[in-house]
């Protein structure tokens, strides 16, 4: 088996212990607006680190639960796992769907393998560097439709302060007036793999973390996507960042960066 299966297999195996849940209620609350843990999220980072340790154990840690939240000098070289147990955690204690498991592996500090699972759905996206992206094995191609003719999704930024909230929904409106309408789901990394597969043509949030776009970069660019931060900046991969993920069809278009004054990050 190889390391991309491994990881899938551990994706599958998080997502049993998802749906396994019940009575869900956040554990604790983290720093930032409605920034919830759960007993699951902690469970689902401990199984994930064991199966992917044995599976490449070189390989460093950046994590969203119990203190591995930082990207460190050690992980610009070798193989790094970037994980987030539950993306979604809001969704996942409400039973509102998406909630996906992601997991990215870097190497030498640049996306190389993705993996995201929603288990609710039974959609598997995955991607490795130079071999394609796809979905319940397969392939998928970003969309070719200009921003015109797409969906947008957008995040809201809930756990920051508030001119970063407000950036985002200053640029839903913008982005309306531009395309055929605006969706959220609650789900960065499921959001990023939409425009992978075709659904949506642009994702955008002003503040993620690693976590949460790691994986997502990796299949978006594999299925013939881009993303960038809000300035058309390449990404550094080293921590938080705004986040613009875009099709083919939505770069060729043209006019999609969103306005620097309507920017807050």
């Amino acid at each position: 088996m190889n390391l991309l299966d491994k990881i899938k297999e551990a994706a599958y195996g998080a997502g049993e212990i998802m749906k396994s849940a019940s009575g869900i209620r956040p554990s604790e609350a983290k720093s930032g607006h409605a920034n919830f843990v759960t007993k699951y999220d902690a469970l689902v980072q401990d199984y994930l680190e064991k199966q992917l340790s044995a599976a490449l154990p070189e390989a460093t840690f950046v994590a969203e639960e119990e203190g591995q939240e930082v990207f460190k000098e050690e992980d610009k070289t070798g193989f790094t796992f970037v994980i987030d147990p539950i993306d979604g955690t809001s969704n996942f204690m409400k039973a509102w769907r998406p909630s996906t498991t992601s997991i990215g592996v870097l190497k030498d500090g640049k996306p190389y393998i993705g993996v995201i699972y929603d288990p609710y759905m039974d959609r598997m996206f995955c991607a490795e560097k130079g071999k394609g992206a796809f979905l319940n094995n397969v392939q998928i191609h970003s969309s070719e439709d200009p921003l015109s003719r797409s969906l947008v999704c957008m995040g809201t930024a809930p756990y920051y302060e508030e001119e970063v909230s407000r950036s985002a929904f200053l640029l839903g409106h913008w982005y309306l007036l531009r395309s055929i309408d605006i969706r959220r789901s609650g789900s960065a990394a499921f959001d990023i793999c939409s425009v992978a597969a075709g659904n949506i043509g642009l994702f955008y949030e002003p503040r993620l973390c690693l976590w949460d776009f790691a994986a997502g970069a990796c299949i978006l660019e594999e299925a013939g996507g881009k993303i960038t931060d809000f300035y058309g900046n390449p990404l550094t991969y080293t921590g938080k960042s705004s986040i613009l993920a875009a099709s083919p069809g939505v770069v060729a278009g043209g006019d999609y960066l969103p306005p620097k004054e309507l920017i807050r990050l």
